[in-house]
């Protein structure tokens, strides 16, 4: 597995009126929220990749979140991630947030999101290897 593996577009949406705060710019809460979801789903891409066992992946830590730029009603965003490390039973995304506003590419907000495969019985959750029962 390569570290430098091309990032992968997880989420591309469209910020909407329903998503501001008071100053007109989108919440970070709700970026953050994405940065969430576009971290798992490109956790569960490398996941696949590598033919690794599909198991819930669940967060634990957001780390490292840097916001570089206001976020506009109207912006298309873009949420790209790739893999910054990969431990004994955790996968830690980074993950990259960005928008074209007619000058091509602007980064956004930045993020770590580490997230832990888990084996889910009733209401117990019990982290498992990453690449499987035989990774040491």
């Amino acid at each position: 597995m390569s570290e430098t593996h091309d990032r992968h577009l997880a989420i591309k949406s469209l910020m909407m009126p329903r998503d501001t705060n008071p100053y007109g710019t989108i919440f970070g809460g709700v970026l953050l929220s994405y940065i969430d979801e576009a971290g798992a789903i490109g956790a569960m891409a490398e996941i696949r990749r590598n033919d690794w066992p599909e198991r819930p992946v669940v967060t634990v830590a957001m780390n490292s979140v840097e916001f570089h730029q206001a976020v506009f009603v109207g912006d298309v965003v873009s949420f790209y991630t790739r893999v910054a490390r990969v431990g004994r039973t955790s996968i830690t995304m980074h993950v990259t947030v960005e928008t074209d506003r007619g000058d091509g590419p602007i980064q956004l907000t930045q993020a770590q999101v580490t997230f832990v495969a888990v084996k889910i019985e009733g209401n117990e959750r019990t982290t498992v290897p990453i690449r499987g029962e035989d990774a040491q």
